[in-house]
C-alpha cells in the first residue's frame, strides 16, 4: 500500500507534490534555496483531492430534527495528475517520509494543466 493513501483531504484542499525547478537560471546564474522558497507562484503535480464545498440542502425551519440526509459537495475542478499553478503563500508545507508536500485550498490554484483532455 502506497503511503499516500493513507492521507484523507479534506475540504476545498488539494495535496500537491511541487515540482523540482531549476536551481539555475536560463542565464547561468545559480540561485540560493532562499530564493525559490520566496517566489509568489509556483508549479506541481496534485496527488490527491478533497471532496469539494460542503452544501447542504436541508431546510432551516425546524433545525431541532436530525437529518438523515449525508452531506452534499460541490466537487472540486482539480484533479489527480493536473499541473497546477497556484500562489505560494496559501500553501502549507509537510514532510512525509522524506518527501515535500503542500496542502493549498483551491482558491489558491491560479491555472490547471490537464493531459487527457478531450478536446478534439
Amino acid at each position: 500500500m502506497n503511503n499516500l493513501e493513507k492521507f484523507i483531504v479534506v475540504g476545498d484542499r488539494v495535496l500537491i507534490q511541487p515540482r523540482a525547478d531549476s536551481e539555475k537560471t536560463s542565464s547561468g546564474l545559480y540561485l540560493p534555496a532562499g530564493v525559490k522558497e520566496k517566489e509568489k507562484v509556483q508549479s506541481g503535480y496534485i496527488l490527491k483531492v478533497g471532496p469539494g464545498y460542503a452544501t447542504s440542502s436541508q431546510e432551516d425551519d425546524e433545525p431541532w430534527k436530525e437529518s438523515s440526509e449525508q452531506v452534499k459537495y460541490i466537487p472540486l475542478q482539480a484533479k489527480e495528475g493536473d499541473l497546477a499553478i497556484f500562489l505560494r503563500k496559501e500553501a502549507v508545507e509537510i514532510e512525509f517520509d522524506g518527501d515535500k508536500y503542500l496542502i493549498i485550498p483551491q482558491t489558491a490554484v491560479l491555472l490547471l494543466i490537464r493531459e487527457d483532455d478531450l478536446r478534439v
